[in-house]
C-alpha cells in the first residue's frame, strides 16, 4: 500500500508573526517555529508572570533558549553555585523560582514552551517579494512570500486579493508552473542579494507572475 501523504506544515514570515502583538491574540516564534500563546495568555489572566510573555509579542524568542536542549537557558548563580533557568527580562509562567515556595503550582504539565498544542506552525527561514500580474484585469500585487511554500499556498495567500485565484493558470515566463512546487524549483530565482550587492531597489526587478484566466487561454 502507498504511504500516506506528509501534511505540509504552515509557513509563517517574521511579518506575519509581529502583527499578532496583543494580550488578546499574541504570537511569538522560536527555534524555526511559531507559536499562539494566546490560550495560555487567558488561562493566566492577570498573572504578573505574564508580564515577559507579553512584552516578547509578535517577536522571535529564540535567545531565551538553549539550542542543543530546547529548552530555557541556563546559568549558574555565582553565590548559591546551583543552575537556574537564565530570564533576565524577569521570571515568566511556568518558571520555578529561586528558592522554594508553597505557593508555587507546579502541578502545570508541560511547560508551554515544551507544548506543541500552542505551534502553528514554522517560520519561513527566507522570505522574498514576488509581483502577480492578472492578465485579465492588469491588476498587479506585489507580495511577501514565504521560500519553502508550494505554488498552491502562495495561492492560497493571493486569494485575500483575487477570490477566484484558482480560476486562473499561473505562468512564469510564458512556461506554466507547478502548483506543487516552490518558487525556486519552478524557476524564479531569487535575486534580491544581487541586487543588495549592487544597490539596485529590488522592488523594481521583482519577479512577475503572470495569472491567465482559464476560460481566455491563449498560446504563450
Amino acid at each position: 500500500m502507498p504511504g500516506k501523504a506528509t501534511k505540509r506544515p504552515k509557513y509563517y514570515t517574521p511579518n506575519e508573526v509581529s502583527v499578532h502583538n496583543t494580550l488578546k491574540d499574541l504570537w511569538v516564534s522560536f527555534l524555526g517555529k511559531v507559536y499562539d500563546l494566546t490560550p495560555l495568555c487567558e488561562k493566566n489572566a492577570g498573572d504578573v508572570l505574564l508580564k515577559p510573555i507579553i512584552e516578547a509579542a509578535g517577536k522571535d524568542i529564540s535567545h531565551w533558549f538553549d539550542k542543543k536542549t530546547k529548552d530555557i537557558r541556563t546559568h549558574i548563580d555565582p553565590i548559591t553555585k546551583c543552575k537556574f533557568y537564565y530570564t533576565p527580562r524577569g521570571r515568566f509562567i511556568h518558571t520555578p523560582p529561586r528558592c522554594p515556595h508553597t505557593d508555587w503550582a507546579n502541578d502545570f504539565g508541560r511547560p508551554w514552551w515544551k507544548d506543541e498544542s500552542y505551534c502553528i506552525g514554522v517560520l519561513s527561514a527566507v522570505t522574498r517579494r514576488i509581483r502577480i500580474i492578472n492578465t485579465l484585469t492588469s491588476q498587479e500585487q506585489a507580495i511577501e512570500v514565504c521560500s519553502e511554500e508550494i505554488l498552491s499556498e502562495i495561492q492560497d495567500r493571493y486569494v485575500k486579493y483575487n477570490a477566484h485565484a484558482a480560476s486562473y493558470t499561473w505562468k512564469y515566463n510564458g512556461q506554466n508552473l507547478d502548483m506543487e512546487k516552490t518558487l525556486e524549483e519552478n524557476g524564479v530565482s531569487d535575486e534580491s542579494e544581487e541586487f543588495y550587492k549592487l544597490s539596485m531597489n529590488e522592488e523594481h526587478f521583482l519577479p512577475a507572475i503572470h495569472l491567465y484566466f482559464n476560460d481566455d487561454l491563449t498560446e504563450a
